[in-house]
């Protein structure tokens, strides 16, 4: 409530930049540039990718997926106070008469009109029951005609080849949502099958096995499952559900997403992420994964190991609506849940995930999160960074050694590049070259696949990932990357371990790069580390570097850019950054070892049972 209540006082935030035209949008103002996108220009003659023409395009796109229309539509729902569905029927109105089929910016992307539909769908099925809802939709010849433009588009223009990754997702969802709740057209019965056909192709060209998604970008893991619950929800409550394979697919996604988070709920930030959403119905504020986790427990179900998530608007209404659902499209489900892992998984091999991790129930929790695994998605890897190698640690829920995150996509060609480059990653680069060479902001001139080679545990508390590279054998083709990182639980020590093979003379550079809460002190091949923890309390590790370098450390440059983080797309914020550098030709080993105090209760029944089982 208090969500809709602000977009009503155009106070609203979005992608971390201030809208206060939010209760009457200009829909083609970028806010972070100040710039308007062309609105009357043939949508197929505007170079989206040129911020001189459009501004920042997410900034411009992301206001009219209609998220918070949604809220306004609910808030409703909650209340049936008229303010909100007035509101949300005026932004509407206002959008689809300010967009023409074709004519300007929001006709350039699919994706866009994917979510659009969504949106469109749950508002007018929050707004049922409200007296103006049919003169919005049934009887309005100008929304009946956007619904069929957008079907239409969608259909005829697809995301193909390299560019078939999540925004094919989105758009078979918002075709599949839209043929299923507004099937008032002669094309409808076509288009829904299209879009089931499309959508099963899409999801399962884009998930591993393991239910991970192929593009290694976590956020958008996350949206993509979003997607397929949507899709779910959607289809079975029309009574035409998804096929049991593609089902037990989104309930592989659900369980792989709960898998990885650590003890604070919070996912690892592996490659792009640009805080997309399916379906927004609560406060925007909340956190998207504990929406996903509540949606999937209220709908197929969770495991006993899964985190604990607290119930809201969007996962109540989408459980309601799937226990309605046929009972045989509920009976596939439960016959897919007797294959889901019966304890939490660490190993997500087909991906080049691994979790190192302290036990549940051991506190505080360690938490590691290796990449050894593809590149990225199909030949352009769109979503990937160069990261090969490289790790990220927590010590309960607190960021110690960080993923620096995405911050931007277009329009900032230098910040671009240096959040995805190999130097912003726990990981060596060579002769101060990405792994692999970038060729545009969602492009990569060839690949940088890692390949796990080890994953080992040991009744004496001790957990062991290994993996290699060959990335650079373009530089030199005896040029090998393996590293080898082991969690020792007891003592609390993460040790990670370099080995670099060469032919000829190169420069490495190791980073590390800290979360924006720790402070450290370098001193001589040692860093001391602090922090403050999630209950206010003080907490002190150390990193010893590896000798054979020189250190320093970095916070806050410009120029070039280093030592920074980037909490949510479109912010960023400084931290520290270590960096040791040093030639070598032929064998160099690098150790490096975190120290944490660990704080367990010797006492708890947990830990006295782990100590008696390695006795």
């Amino acid at each position: 409530m208090a969500a809709a209540d602000r977009i009503l006082a155009g106070e609203g935030v979005v992608l971390g930049t201030a809208r206060p035209d939010l209760a009457d949008p200009d829909w083609f103002l970028d806010a972070v540039t100040g710039r308007r996108a062309p609105e009357d220009t043939l949508a197929f003659r505007i170079d989206h990718r040129d911020e001189s023409v459009t501004g920042n395009i997410k900034s411009v796109w992301e206001v009219s997926r209609h998220h918070h229309v949604t809220i306004l539509a609910a808030a409703w729902w909650l209340t049936e106070d008229t303010r909100y569905a007035e509101a949300a029927a005026a932004q509407l109105r206002s959008w689809w008469l300010a967009n023409p089929f074709l004519s300007g910016i929001h006709w350039t992307s699919g994706i866009e009109l994917g979510v659009r539909l969504i949106s469109w769908a749950w508002t007018r099925r929050l707004l049922d029951g409200w007296p103006g809802v049919v003169a919005l939709f049934e009887e309005n010849p100008v929304a009946l005609a956007q619904l069929s433009w957008h079907q239409e588009y969608l259909a005829a223009f697809p995301s193909r080849g390299s560019s078939a990754n999540n925004h094919l997702v989105a758009e078979a969802t918002g075709r599949l949502v839209a043929a299923c709740a507004f099937p008032w057209f002669a094309q409808s019965e076509g288009w829904r099958r299209a879009a089931a056909d499309q959508l099963e192709q899409a999801l399962t060209a884009n998930t591993f096995p393991s239910g991970v998604n192929r593009e290694l970008a976590t956020d958008y893991h996350r949206f993509v499952t979003e997607l397929a619950l949507v899709a779910g929800v959607e289809t079975g409550v029309a009574g035409h559900p998804l096929s049991p394979s593609l089902r037990d697919l989104a309930v592989r996604s659900l369980d792989a997403a709960a898998a990885q988070l650590d003890v604070a709920g919070r996912p690892p930030r592996q490659g792009d992420g640009d805080e997309g959403r399916a379906l927004v119905l609560d406060d925007q504020d909340e956190d998207p994964w504990e929406v996903l986790l509540a949606t999937g427990a209220g709908t197929v179900g969770r495991c006993s190991w899964w985190p604990e998530a607290r119930p809201g608007v969007t996962s109540t209404l989408l459980s309601a609506l799937y226990a309605s659902a046929e009972a045989e499209a509920a009976d596939d489900i439960v016959r897919a849940m007797g294959a889901r892992p019966r304890v939490r998984p660490q190993d997500f091999a087909d991906a080049g995930l691994h979790v190192l991790r302290t036990p549940a129930g051991r506190e505080p929790e360690i938490w590691c999160r290796c990449d050894g695994g593809p590149h990225g998605f199909l030949s352009i890897a769109a979503h990937a960074h160069a990261d090969a190698l490289s790790i990220e640690v927590r010590h309960d829920g607190v960021e110690l050694l960080v993923d620096p995150g995405t911050y931007c996509y277009h329009g900032e060609q230098e910040w671009r590049s240096y959040f995805r480059s190999t130097r912003a990653h726990n990981t060596v680069e060579v002769d101060g070259a990405d792994q692999v060479m970038s060729a545009g902001p969602f492009l990569w001139s060839g690949r940088a696949d890692a390949a796990g080679d080890t994953v080992t545990t040991t009744a004496g508390g001790s957990q062991a990932w290994s993996a290699h590279h060959t990335a650079y054998a373009r530089l030199d083709p005896e040029l090998r990357h393996d590293r080898q990182v082991e969690l020792d639980e007891d003592g609390g020590r993460l040790s990670v371990r370099d080995t670099l093979m060469s032919g000829t003379t190169h420069r490495a550079r190791l980073s590390w790069h800290l979360g924006p809460a720790v402070t450290a002190e370098l001193g001589d091949g040692v860093a001391h580390l602090s922090w403050e923890g999630r209950g206010g309390e003080s907490h002190q590790g150390r990193l010893t570097l590896p000798s054979g370098l020189t250190w320093s450390t970095h916070r806050g440059e410009s120029d070039p850019p280093l030592g920074w983080y980037s909490p949510r797309f479109g912010t960023r914020v400084p931290s520290t950054t270590l960096v040791g550098v040093g030639e070598w030709q032929g064998l160099l080993e690098l150790r490096s070892t975190l120290h944490l105090q660990l704080d367990a209760d010797t006492t708890s029944p947990a830990h006295r049972q782990q100590v008696g089982e390695r006795v």
